[in-house]
């Protein structure tokens, strides 16, 4: 589980310059029954283009790159910082 997570974490960085150049970020939450949660900041709260970020782009690059992954979901909880 450690190792699969390492490479979640491996993945996202190889990812976040292409999203922190649009304003926004994304961080690494969980990993949960082979689940990947995130959280995005800046930019991307509230950006009309999120789930296609998510679905098109974080998700299909983790899903080619680390084994087992079945879904990338945007985390929920409510301690964002505005």
């Amino acid at each position: 589980m450690e190792d699969k997570i390492e490479l979640v974490k491996a993945t996202i960085e190889k990812i976040r310059p292409y999203i922190q150049r649009d304003g926004g970020d994304v961080t690494f939450e969980r990993l949960e029954d082979d689940i990947v949660y995130v959280k995005v900041h800046g930019a991307c709260l509230g950006c009309s283009a999120l789930d296609l970020t998510i679905k098109d782009g974080i998700e299909a690059i983790i899903l080619d790159e680390v084994p087992g992954i079945k879904e990338v979901r945007l985390d929920q909880s409510t301690d964002y910082l505005f």
